[in-house]
Formats: structure tokens, sequence, C-alpha cells
């Protein structure tokens, strides 16, 4: 079992994805990299457990939108993630190689705290909307399909330890159930670690 032992995520048989070249049959464990100011736009790889690259974000951190470019292994522009202004609760988009958005995640303040939920279109046409549940500096966060109440990934900060900290400093886990697209949860993650990483949060 290794990473995954604690982690037993139900699979979703109707898939839940925008890239379905990025739904697996198994859970897969993302290793992220949490927000760190550099003159290097904050430029990073996504990664599986061992080792193998999933995506590329490009920061710029020129950018008021701070805008972030991802690509697969190969190059390919895949989506961008960029702050939106002028809305009441700190917005994030996800557009597309085109500059259209396929997904929005906002932050809505509530009596229980601060709430991230993200909506969109799956490759199916169905609209999914998925709610954080927990903080994102707790040791472990659902993110959860409101239709099913079931999570769709798990968010862990006690997986790497030790001998698992290979990939750096401000690394944590993140499994992805069965049957949904990790590149969608990835892009989840970056916006919810930029909101909660603002100098004002």
């Amino acid at each position: 079992m290794g990473i995954l032992g604690h982690h037993n995520l139900q699979p979703f048989l109707e898939p839940i994805a925008i890239f379905d070249q990025f739904v697996a049959k198994e859970p897969q464990t993302l290793v992220m990299k949490e927000k760190v100011l550099s003159v290097s736009g904050d430029s990073f790889e996504v990664k599986l457990a061992n080792g193998q690259s999933l995506l590329k974000v490009h920061g710029a951190w020129v950018s008021i939108s701070g805008r972030k470019k991802v690509e697969d292994i190969h190059g390919k522009h895949l989506f961008d993630i960029v702050k939106e202004h002028l809305h009441l609760h700190t917005t994030y988009a996800i557009e597309d190689s085109h500059r259209k958005k396929i997904a929005e995640v906002k932050n809505n303040l509530s009596v229980l705290g601060s709430k991230a939920t993200a909506t969109f279109t799956d490759s199916q046409g169905k609209a999914v909307t998925l709610r954080m549940k927990g903080g994102w500096f707790d040791h472990s966060a659902d993110i959860v399909d409101e239709k099913t109440g079931n999570p769709v990934a798990r968010i862990d900060r006690k997986l790497l330890s030790g001998r698992d900290l290979i990939f750096g400093q401000q690394t944590y886990a993140v499994v992805v159930a069965p049957g949904v697209d990790a590149a969608l949860i990835a892009a989840l993650c970056i916006c919810f670690d930029e909101k909660n990483n603002e100098p004002s949060s």
C-alpha cells in the first residue's frame, strides 16, 4: 500500500474530469509544492509519489493577476490559473489555452470560516461543484463532490515525512480518487494555496 495505506477513496464510476487523459483507474498521489515567493516566478513541477512528473507550472511573478501557465510533461499548454479582480470574495479562474474560462474557484466567508468552492462543466457536459471540507492548513482536508458527498481527493500534510520528503521543502501530498481528473485537482490546490498565502489573508 505504501503512501496510499490510509487513504481508501471510493472510485467514481462516472468520471469527474475536464482533462480526461489525467483520469486513472487507481488512486494517484500528487506531490505538490506550496507557494514560495522567488524571482523564479513560483515555477515548479507537480509529481506523482514515484517521482514521475505530471505537470509543469510556470508562474509570472510580475503579473497583477498572478497568471500561472500549466503544461503537461511534453510541454503542451493545458490551462492557466488567473486571479480575478472586482469580486467580493477571492476568486480564481481556470482558463483553457484560448483564455476561455473552464472552471472557477471561489472562497466564501461564512460563520464556519473560509470555504472554498469550485464550479465547472465537466468533459461530459455535467455541472459539477466541489467543496473543500476542512481547513487548508489542517493535517488533512477533503475536496468533496457536492452531488454524491464523496471525496474526490484528500490533502494530507503528514504523508510526506522522513525519507518521503525528497522533493524539497514545503511540500504536501494530495491523494486523488480513481475516476477523478488529477490535473483538475492539482489546479484547485494551486488556487487554494494562492488564496491562503496572500499577505492579507
